[in-house]
């Protein structure tokens, strides 16, 4: 083996300092390659090394030269990804299930679906963020404004039309502070909220946004239902034991809750139990899914069902997520529209009435 390759093996955490994994668009693209390399017939470490070479000007080209380099030295695409360190677990251990299955093409072409899947919840999900966010900061720019700089000479007019002290005019800059204040509020809670996801208090912050709003506890349930279907379906599709895919599922699951339940499902297989059963007990998927899930085993199709059920999970979130942005949306822009009204006939209706006296 090459010496920066032995280096890579001893240390892959060397290799993480200076650029960050790939996006799942980027993974479902890989691995949609792989899966056509391996489709045409081609040896992999041959099309693993054509692979880096057309993804030489991309931003992670040192990741695609490493897997290639391991997979020319080793023979093997899972200890190639897995010496790298910087490819998600998840898929390193189904590349590993692929590998020792024989079934590495069916698997890669699971995993692209699935990190299609993952692209397109998650930019679901920033649009619905993002959007209310800019119109909050617009409410926001647009009150200060008028508290700020337009009210000012409002009321300097109306000092020199002789009406002083103006209550009315006074409430109207109160509710504008007020909204403004609320608004800011949210808007800093909801930044704050996405920073601390990105570290070790993610489960702290997702459990409490669920409690405090229904809404996204729902959305949580829905999406991890769909991650848990997809992989085992994969898993079951891969030729793996029901216990060994659950075991692995909850390994890469990633909500601590769904993992200890899919945990309690596996030691209700070693009890006797049947995996329908175990999985309907869980609450982890709806009653009806529940008996599809058991005709599905009765048949021996457990993996096909789980596989439509995690479609169909994903497209109930992003119906969720779609709905909750018409709503939004439009409610901001009320709102904007009813706070700017209110404060500006604050200041007219006074003007109005000594304007009717002259």
């Amino acid at each position: 083996m090459s010496e920066s390759w032995h280096e890579e093996k001893k240390n892959p955490e060397t290799t993480r300092k200076d650029q960050k994994g790939l996006s799942a668009a980027e993974l479902s693209t890989f691995c949609g390659q792989v899966a056509l390399i391996l489709e045409a017939g081609l040896p992999l470490y041959d099309g693993m090394e054509t692979l880096a070479g057309a993804d030489a000007a991309s931003g992670n080209a040192d990741m695609y030269r490493a897997a290639s380099r391991g997979v020319t030295e080793t023979g093997s695409l899972y200890d190639a990804l897995k010496a790298d360190g910087r490819w998600p677990e998840y898929l390193v251990e189904m590349v590993g299930i692929g590998e020792r299955s024989g079934q590495l093409e069916k698997v890669m072409r699971g995993l692209e679906g699935y990190y299609a899947r993952e692209d397109r919840i998650r930019s679901s999900v920033v649009s619905a963020v993002t959007y209310p966010l800019v119109l909050g900061a617009m409410l926001v720019v647009i009150v200060l404004i008028l508290l700020l700089f337009v009210m000012p000479v409002f009321r300097r007019t109306l000092d020199s039309m002789g009406v002083a002290d103006n209550a009315l005019m006074r409430v109207g800059t109160v509710i504008g502070w007020m909204v403004m204040a609320v608004v800011a509020v949210v808007i800093i809670g909801v930044i704050v909220a996405l920073v601390l996801l990105r570290t070790k208090k993610r489960d702290k912050v997702i459990a409490l946004a669920e409690k405090a709003v229904p809404f996204l506890g729902r959305l949580s349930r829905r999406l991890t239902a769909s991650r848990l279907a997809s992989v085992l379906s994969m898993m079951l599709s891969g030729g793996f034991q029901t216990g060994e895919a659950l075991d692995m599922t909850a390994n890469v699951i990633g909500d601590k809750a769904a993992a200890e339940k899919v945990r309690g499902i596996r030691q209700s297989l070693e009890n006797g139990g049947t995996f329908a059963d175990a999985v309907t007990e869980t609450g982890l998927f709806d009653e009806l899914h529940g008996r599809m899930i058991k005709m599905g085993s009765a048949t021996g199709r457990e993996d096909q069902v789980l596989g439509k059920l995690g479609e169909l999970y994903e497209e109930q979130v992003e119906d969720d997520i779609s709905h909750a942005v018409s709503i939004i949306e439009p409610t901001l822009v009320a709102l904007l529209a009813v706070v700017i009204g209110a404060v500006l006939l604050t200041v007219m209706l006074p003007m109005a009435g000594i304007l009717s006296s002259l």
